[in-house]
């Protein structure tokens, strides 16, 4: 098989429709063109709205998007739980030592490993550091988050989207 043998499926493939074939037909003299005007001279551009400002320059022109309500954590490792020598966790004890920033929603995540028994209150935690946190003795405590619905943050990059 070579590449002019190549055909369409039969069926897949319509003509268009034939129109300004003379006089005669459903096509023919104004061609379902109307009469006068821009749009019967084909003069009108793709994207012309009739003098409005066309949408593609109507939307901003910013690349992506930012989530306004996304949740920012302060990410906190077992490693650091262990080196602390803390054994009672929470945002508090976090940042007298300063692991932790004030007002900072805390996450604890698995890197590392407890040996011994911590109690550890924070707002979030992913599932290894909870099974290493219960398995080594300790407890956890999810702190109830300060909002019930995040509240969007404000600022130039974040607002008219």
């Amino acid at each position: 098989m070579k590449v002019h043998d190549l055909t369409p499926p039969p069926g897949s493939h319509k003509r268009g429709k034939r129109v300004a074939r003379g006089i005669g037909g459903k096509g023919g003299k104004t061609a379902g063109r109307g009469m006068k005007g821009q749009r019967a001279r084909n003069t009108v551009r793709l994207g012309f709205e009739g003098g409005q400002m066309p949408f593609h320059q109507r939307i901003p022109k910013l690349r992506g998007f930012k989530n306004p309500f996304r949740v920012e954590y302060q990410a906190i490792n077992l490693d650091s739980i262990e080196e602390s020598g803390l054994t009672d966790v929470s945002p508090e004890t976090l940042l007298v030592k300063g692991l932790a920033g004030k007002n900072s929603l805390v996450k604890i995540l698995g890197r590392g490993e407890v040996t011994r028994a911590v109690n550890v209150k924070a707002h979030a935690f992913s599932g290894p550091a909870e099974e290493a946190i219960v398995a080594a003795g300790g407890s956890i405590e999810k702190l109830p988050l300060p909002f019930a619905v995040r509240p969007p943050a404000s600022g130039n990059a974040l607002m008219n989207r």
